[in-house]
């Protein structure tokens, strides 16, 4: 039970980490652009800058995947959950497997991408030349932790018939 609690601890810190990674990630792209803004004013040129808003939005998307399902901030569609309340379970069980598939497929693949471009000394195409792996490692950072999240997400609706995605309530507007 104490291991558990460890473990859950972990978690949550590291789904917490990567969303305040996210944030911090959204704030450089806003640096970026209002940086942009003062040197064209000022008759100046910031070569890359352009790229690394890219690689920041990214950043910033696949750190926060985590976060974003744990609070339930993800789209989830319950209209056959409601439909067909005697097969919640099986059709929960259903989602979180293809989940946990599909998000392991995203960061084998990501993990993958990194290593070659690291193998390969990929440099990026504009006038900063970064080697592509340094921002991909953020991708591919994001995408393993989504997965995870699935999987911990599974494990722990198996065992305690709950999962740890957030209804989302405090997220959504009702409509009447």
């Amino acid at each position: 039970m104490a291991i558990a609690r460890l473990l859950r601890a972990v978690l949550d810190a590291l789904y917490l980490v990567a969303g305040a990674m996210a944030a911090l990630s959204l704030l450089g792209v806003f640096t970026i652009i209002v940086a942009q803004m003062v040197a064209r004013w000022s008759g100046v040129s910031l070569r890359g800058s352009t790229d690394y808003a890219g690689y920041l939005m990214a950043a910033s998307s696949f750190l926060a995947f985590a976060a974003a399902l744990n609070r339930g901030s993800h789209i989830r569609v319950t209209m056959i959950h409601e439909i067909f309340p005697r097969l919640h379970r099986p059709l929960e069980i259903w989602a979180l497997a293809v989940g946990c598939a599909i998000s392991g497929y995203i960061a084998w693949f990501a993990c993958k991408a990194v290593y070659w471009s690291w193998k390969l000394g990929d440099l990026s195409q504009g006038l900063d030349a970064t080697p592509l792996w340094i921002p991909q490692m953020t991708m591919a950072v994001g995408a393993v932790l989504f997965a995870v999240a699935f999987v911990d997400n599974f494990v722990r609706y198996l065992v305690t018939g709950t999962s740890g995605i957030g209804s989302g309530a405090e997220d959504t507007v009702q409509v009447e």
